[in-house]
Formats: C-alpha cells, sequence, structure tokens
C-alpha cells in the first residue's frame, strides 16, 4: 500500500479512547495535554540556553529531540505518569 502506514504513529498514538480513560473528559485531556506540554517545551528551552538553571521538568517517556512535545504529554497521560487534581480538592 502506497501512503497508507499499518501502524500510525503520532496523535493516533496512544488512542484516543485510552487517553480518554485516564482523563474526566475530553476536554481535560486538551487542557492536561496542553499545559504538560508547554512545560516539556519550557524544559528543552531551559536545555538549549545551558545556564545550569532548570525550573521544568523534562519528559516522564521516551522522547526523542523529534518529538513533539504534545505527542510526549499525551504518552506520558496514556502511561499514568501525570496526575492532576482539581481545584475543589
Amino acid at each position: 500500500m502506497f501512503g497508507t502506514v499499518p501502524e500510525p504513529e503520532g496523535i493516533t498514538n496512544p488512542p484516543i479512547d485510552n487517553l480518554l480513560d485516564k482523563v474526566d473528559s475530553k476536554y481535560a485531556l486538551a487542557v492536561y495535554g496542553a499545559q504538560r506540554a508547554r512545560q516539556i517545551n519550557s524544559y528543552r528551552q531551559e536545555l538549549t540556553r545551558a545556564d545550569g538553571n532548570i525550573t521544568h521538568f523534562g519528559p516522564l517517556v521516551e522522547a526523542g529531540p523529534e518529538d513533539k512535545p504534545l505527542s510526549v504529554a499525551l504518552r506520558e497521560i496514556a502511561a499514568g505518569k501525570i496526575e492532576w487534581g482539581t481545584e475543589s480538592e
């Protein structure tokens, strides 16, 4: 087959259904994923500055430099590496 991959990567891995089992709603998934992706992006920027001032946590799962921060964040959520509390707790 041309143009298709038997096991697609990216936003379909991890599958959305598996991610929704880890959070309350698709909106929470979007917020948590975006928040964690910003943290990962800030961590990578701190590494490139090389001034020794690291204030953010890096990826909690295996991630290469070519992996997008949102993909890494969603894999962390799927692996159960991240827990969020609500403000009412």
